[in-house]
């Protein structure tokens, strides 16, 4: 199954045109850049050379989603069930349990994130916290445990699915669509999300303001410098109406200035009432930024607290931060 086959498929049922997407695809050098598939699991991977495209195209995407599940914008009772705890405004994730053959690499993790505050998830390399990650954002599938939004249950939901519930995702990755100007990556979400025409040209107008966008809303994404492509990169992911946002290593290879720029968007999003979950190798630029932190260490939740009680934790100055880690 082709990227364009695959967005074609996932954007049908809401009845939207596909031509701005189709030519991102044409234009961009990277097809990972426009698609990432439900789930990357195993099962794809273990399928001898003999499969026939059919089965590969099933063990990677998942089975064919029902027909609640394709009509757009249905109430969340229409195809998942209340997970039995938490509520309203809480992003949160239940005794979460992933193996690879034999090797455990997380076990029984559980954290929340609520709207409008920022929360770490940090730890040492092979610690399991990428796998936590993705799991949340819907890349990996869960051996077992419950990720509930809002207090419904979205674990067995793909991710473009949890996306449209408002569990936005952005890669440490670019991933603007660099065949687009400016405006088109942004209104490509919106032709999804806001089925009036006026009100989307508004929305549009308003994010192209609110992130500084406006001069360069003809430009090709292609020529953006980082901090615009990042700035790009949000706007289009808020035109989806987010309630949480997930960060994947947001301070990656980035030079002293632009941490500043990628603190003041996280800013921006907690002022609008969305929560956000960040995953960095940057401790000390994460710790300075979240309201609260999970440590995950050989698969646990070592402890979470506030960014001064983490520090402050003998256990995690000697297996983590190191005895000399200032603020």
């Amino acid at each position: 199954m082709s990227y364009l086959s695959a967005l074609s498929m996932r954007f049908r049922a809401a009845g939207q045109s596909l031509a701005r997407l189709a030519e991102g695809v044409r234009r961009s050098r990277k097809p990972d850049e426009i698609f990432e598939g439900q789930w990357i699991d195993a099962d794809a991977e273990n399928l001898g050379a003999d499969a026939d495209e059919e089965a590969r195209d099933k063990a990677f995407w998942g089975p064919t989603p029902s027909a609640d599940q394709q009509a757009a914008f249905e109430p969340r009772s229409a195809y998942h069930e209340p997970a039995g705890f938490d509520g309203e405004g809480l992003l949160s994730v239940h005794n979460l349990a992933k193996s690879y053959k034999s090797r455990r690499v997380v076990e029984d993790v559980s954290l929340h994130v609520a709207r409008g505050e920022a929360v770490g998830l940090l730890g040492p390399n092979g610690a399991g916290k990428t796998t936590v990650f993705y799991m949340i954002t819907g890349l990996v599938k869960p051996d077992r445990g419950v990720i509930s939004l809002d207090g419904y249950d979205v674990t067995p939901l793909p991710m473009y699915r949890r996306a449209r519930l408002g569990i936005g995702y952005l890669p440490q990755e670019a991933s603007v669509f660099r065949g687009l100007s400016v405006e088109d990556n942004i209104r490509a979400v919106l032709e999804i999300t806001q089925p009036d025409a006026k009100k989307r040209e508004e929305e549009l107008d308003a994010l192209l303001e609110e992130f500084r966008l406006t001069g360069l809303r003809h430009t090709p994404a292609v020529a953006l410098s980082g901090g615009e492509r990042r700035r790009c990169e949000i706007a289009r992911a808020l035109a989806g109406h987010p309630s949480f946002m997930l960060l994947d290593e947001p301070f990656a290879g980035i030079d002293p200035i632009a941490v500043g720029g990628i603190q003041d968007l996280v800013r921006h999003l907690k002022a609008r009432g969305i929560g956000v979950l960040i995953t960095d190798h940057s401790v000390r630029e994460t710790l300075g930024l979240t309201d609260r932190a999970y440590i995950i260490y050989n698969g646990h939740v070592l402890t979470e607290g506030a960014p001064e009680e983490i520090v402050a934790n003998p256990d995690v100055r000697r297996i983590y931060l190191g005895e000399d880690f200032r603020m």
